[in-house]
């Protein structure tokens, strides 16, 4: 049996109601019928969801992994079904999608998820360190559309008539070689970082600096700080010269661990931006909605953040 989203419909009503009895009732089915379907989704899955008790269930460590990603996935296929009915009944008066954006996976995603609902539509894009040289393309409408971010609640960049929407807000992680005597914590604190070198991608924003701050609150200054790509940034961190700093969205990567750093000591908010008087509303609330989409869909496929996120008790 191949798990659905039935399927995860049915676990989290079993969560949520903390028996069987009482999510047979709520979802409108014979207890043992719901017993049978339970023990389907198990031998699915490869092992028990719910430890049965005399006051009720309550989940199993597979059981609490299963409950966290279907945290993300349910909501996001809901939001999925209903934009895209929105967006298959907006007229197409564009054929084609001008997509600026940063480093990182969330434009891959956003494009693919883009590819999905308007498949007619000829997608271009633009990639720039510089959030100001995006900002700059839409006032000029060489882009329809930049994803963008902002270190914490800076100010996204400024432009005459240009719209800046959030679409979501990460912690930042450290990145570290697999071998590193901190690698196995759940998370790092800045401080006992403090005699190593760092790297980086570029940026024109007030991200440095927000991190020189940070290093100074923790008492030390960053020893050497690499400004490069993200490919030579992997390679440093890989090698042991460097530890890096990522979104925690960053992709899964061979030899490297992303953590978390203990109290957030840094944010990045990830922003959508158009200009208001070349996009007309009901196309830039939907592109808004596939980005975002797009951002949990990227989010769950980690699994420093997504236990970072039940930690933290983010829905």
């Amino acid at each position: 049996m191949e798990l659905e989203l039935r399927h995860l419909k049915t676990v989290r009503a079993i969560a949520d109601a903390g028996s069987l009895t009482r999510a047979a009732t709520a979802l409108g089915l014979a207890q043992p019928a719901l017993s049978a379907q339970l023990k389907r989704i198990e031998r699915a899955l490869g092992g028990a969801l719910f430890v049965r008790g005399r006051h009720g269930v309550r989940a199993t460590a597979l059981g609490e992994l299963v409950l966290e990603r279907s945290r993300i996935v349910l909501p996001a296929v809901t939001e999925l079904q209903q934009e895209a009915a929105r967006f298959a009944r907006a007229p197409r008066t564009a054929e084609r999608l001008r997509i600026g954006g940063t480093h990182g996976p969330l434009l891959g995603a956003l494009l693919d998820r883009l590819a999905g609902v308007a498949p007619d539509a000829r997608m271009t894009t633009c990639t720039s360190w510089s959030e100001r040289e995006l900002a700059g393309q839409l006032a000029e409408g060489r882009l329809d559309f930049a994803l963008a971010g902002t270190c914490g609640t800076a100010s996204p960049p400024a432009g005459e008539g240009l719209v800046w929407r959030e679409v979501a807000v990460d912690p930042v992680f450290v990145m570290m070689p697999e071998g590193h005597p901190l690698a196995d914590r759940a998370e790092v604190d800045l401080t006992e970082l403090a005699d190593e070198e760092w790297a980086c991608v570029p940026g024109d924003g007030c991200f440095g600096d927000c991190f020189t701050a940070s290093c100074a609150r923790a008492g030390f200054t960053p020893r050497r700080m690499y400004e490069t790509d993200t490919a030579s940034l992997v390679h440093l961190v890989q090698v042991g010269r460097a530890v890096g700093l990522c979104r925690a969205t960053f992709p899964t990567t061979p030899q490297i661990v992303t953590r978390p750093l203990t109290g957030t000591p840094l944010t990045w908010r990830h922003l959508l931006g158009w200009h208001a008087a070349t996009q007309r509303q009901d196309t830039a609330g939907a592109v808004l909605s596939q980005a975002r989409m797009a951002h949990a869909s990227v989010a769950a496929n980690s699994d420093s953040y997504t236990e970072w996120m039940s930690a933290h008790r983010v829905p």
